[in-house]
């Protein structure tokens, strides 16, 4: 039987794609080139155009360039945040929890959707925790990021995304390795 040919399909080569996932890492350390506008632009736009919930789009995203904020936002949290140091420029991601019960779910989408456009443009990006995080004071990681950016307190902030060209080699993943024992086939079976 011939099969129908999928008139929805992106023109994008499944291989390319794929070597892109496996290439792509959480990038912590970086480089001083600067991203080109056009480059920051398309990153935001990847996160405009992700999908969310009955496309409610309560996300809010605030981009950060300038060092010495990038430096006081590191102050979030006592670890994993120090990329926010050298990195280019980050972008908290936010959003009004009033809007859905899924805005956990819909920033996580749009900041991957970041992450995967950085990857194609060659560009590193590390996701930075905020919520439910505390700073070494003992204090609201969210609040720490609240504060430096003038958020509103209504506003919840997911996490800080940081972008820039790295600084850092790393190998692709060996396909080889993946975890296949986590898939389940039709139900849970216990290997």
């Amino acid at each position: 039987m011939e099969q129908e040919p999928n008139n929805n399909a992106i023109n994008i080569d499944p291989e390319s794609f794929r070597n892109l996932l496996l290439a792509r890492h959480s990038i912590r350390r970086y480089t001083d080139r600067a991203v080109s506008p056009d480059d920051v632009k398309s990153i935001l736009e990847s996160a405009l155009l992700a999908p969310s919930s009955k496309s409610v789009r309560p996300w809010q995203f605030v981009i950060v360039e300038d060092k010495d904020k990038l430096a006081a936002m590191a102050q979030c949290k006592p670890a994993g945040a120090h990329a926010l140091k050298t990195c280019a420029f980050a972008i908290a991601v936010c959003a009004d929890p009033t809007l859905s019960d899924m805005v956990l779910e819909d920033c996580a989408i749009a900041a991957e959707m970041m992450q995967i456009q950085a990857a194609v443009l060659g560009i590193g990006s590390c996701w930075v925790q905020v919520r439910n995080r505390d700073n070494a004071d003992g204090e609201s990681s969210e609040d720490t990021i609240r504060h430096i950016l003038n958020i509103p307190p209504s506003i919840m902030v997911e996490c800080v995304m940081t972008f820039g060209y790295s600084a850092e080699t790393r190998r692709p993943v060996d396909p080889d390795k993946l975890k296949w024992e986590k898939v389940h086939v039709e139900e849970w079976k216990e290997l």
